[in-house]
């Protein structure tokens, strides 16, 4: 009887020290080695994927060009403004495929037509920024038509521009006219990025700017906002037509 209370009491001391045991577990006393091996891997692959991605956007942004000339992404504000613009004119900023749709309209049209004047292909981009290729877009300026012409220079390149016709709004003529125009600019600056800056504040007025301030690179020029920005939407414009997928488009 004694024997069988000894046993009885030695077998719930037992259960009370292992609940003990159970109810405050004790830090391993070595640290698994596969778990080391696992979390050491882990970062391994998080610093490579950070590598991969700084290297990828790097590679983009100096793969970017306009009218053949490079852009130097190396300066940051140049990178900024182009970051800038990309976002601004991708599907999560627009909702919409209406640039998509213009341009699989007119581009092919435009570059064929801007390549009988020796124009850079390029340049199709700019009544798709001008006026999203919509003819019956004005400015409070009084600019008109797919191109955007004021009616004094509109005239000067061969256009009718009066109270009963106007001819800014005829895309063949409109265009035509516009590949003379840039022909002329490009013939004064000799530099098509330069051409583009001028075709947006006009000729005179860009003179000025690069005679003041002794500076002939459009890049590092003070303009007013509208031109100092005009590049960057020409280029940021032709990157989301021409990669849609990248910048959001389901295409």
């Amino acid at each position: 009887m004694i024997k069988k209370k000894v046993l009885c009491i030695s077998a719930i001391f037992s259960i009370m020290v292992l609940s003990r045991l159970y109810s405050n577990p004790q830090p391993d006393s070595f640290e698994n080695p596969f778990k080391k091996l696992m979390l050491e891997h882990a970062e391994k692959l998080k610093h490579e994927k950070a590598s991969l991605t700084s290297v990828s956007e790097e590679d983009y942004f100096n793969s970017l060009t306009f009218a053949n000339e490079s852009i130097p992404t190396e300066l940051t504000s140049v990178k900024q403004k182009l970051g800038k613009y990309l976002s601004k004119f991708s599907f999560k900023k627009q909702q919409s495929y209406q640039m998509h749709k213009q341009a699989d309209k007119f581009l092919p049209q435009i570059a064929a037509i801007l390549k009988s004047y020796g124009i850079p292909e390029d340049f199709k981009y700019v009544p798709l920024v001008e006026s999203g290729l919509d003819p019956r877009v004005t400015s409070h300026k009084g600019a008109g038509g797919y191109w955007q012409f004021m009616p004094a220079t509109a005239r000067l390149y061969g256009l009718r521009v009066n109270a009963q016709v106007d001819d800014r709004v005829d895309f063949l003529k409109s265009t035509h006219a516009a590949a003379r125009y840039l022909k002329s600019l490009y013939e004064e600056f000799g530099d098509w990025t330069l051409v583009a800056a001028a075709y947006n504040v006009g000729g005179g007025s860009l003179r000025a700017s690069i005679r003041r301030q002794k500076e002939s690179n459009y890049f590092k020029l003070r303009l007013n906002a509208e031109t100092g920005s005009y590049v960057y939407k020409l280029v940021s414009v032709k990157e989301v037509i021409e990669n849609p997928v990248k910048h959001g488009y389901r295409i």
